[in-house]
């Protein structure tokens, strides 16, 4: 007995559309009638259309399914397409490099996007914009040391990490602190509440049903 496995059949280019669009299309191909294969062609495009209608809210719809034939025959079906069929070549490029941000990151719970800020703020004007800005990175500063490392914090070691950062430009403005802990990130009472009030469910449907703890 033979057995018939996906893993064992032809690769399908889309497989969103289903191993039997793949099928009829390696059909159409063997047919030798140009007219009969135009309108095979055609069938498969409507059917296409059907099994995706998300595909309907996309401009040129009808060129993208077309598109996506050409894909599926490996773009060897000739036929009369009412849209230029895709190049082979453009879906065999490899991408263009992402360029990756060089240079070390100094305190890897802060990240390089901290780095950078401080980097820019420094580079300000002094003035409210900057004390702004000043307090909104040490905010951040410290709810990400505490979500990376311990669930406290002192003040002091924050403010000595953004003067380090900032070769000594940036300080906390005169007679603004730093919120605590508990401010920055609030506890989710909507959670602790629905827990409370499920034991408070079901303590009482216990005791309707008898049971007690003693």
């Amino acid at each position: 007995m033979s057995f018939d496995y996906n893993t064992q059949r032809k690769r399908m280019a889309l497989p969103e559309y289903g191993r039997n669009i793949q099928k009829m299309v390696d059909y159409i191909k063997t047919i030798k009638d140009r007219e009969e294969r135009n309108r095979a062609a055609a069938t498969i495009i409507h059917i296409m259309g059907n099994l995706n209608p998300q595909l309907r809210d996309v401009e040129d719809f009808k060129h993208k399914l077309w598109d996506h034939l050409a894909l599926i025959a490996d773009f060897d079906l000739d036929i009369d397409s009412p849209f230029p069929p895709p190049e082979k070549s453009k879906f065999s490029e490899k991408p263009n490099r992402v360029p990756y941000p060089q240079g070390n990151i100094r305190f890897l719970h802060y990240g390089k996007i901290i780095e950078s800020l401080i980097d820019t703020v420094s580079k300000m004007e002094d003035g409210e914009e900057k004390d702004y800005l000043t307090a909104l990175i040490v905010n951040q500063m410290k709810k990400l040391y505490v979500t990376w490392n311990r669930p406290q914090v002192s003040d002091d070691i924050i403010l000595s990490d953004l003067s380090y950062l900032s070769g000594g430009k940036l300080k906390l403005p005169e007679g603004m602190k730093i919120p605590e802990i508990k401010e920055l990130i609030p506890q989710n009472k909507k959670k602790q509440s629905g827990k409370q009030h499920n034991k408070q469910q079901n303590k009482h449907s216990l005791k309707k049903k008898g049971f007690n703890r003693h």
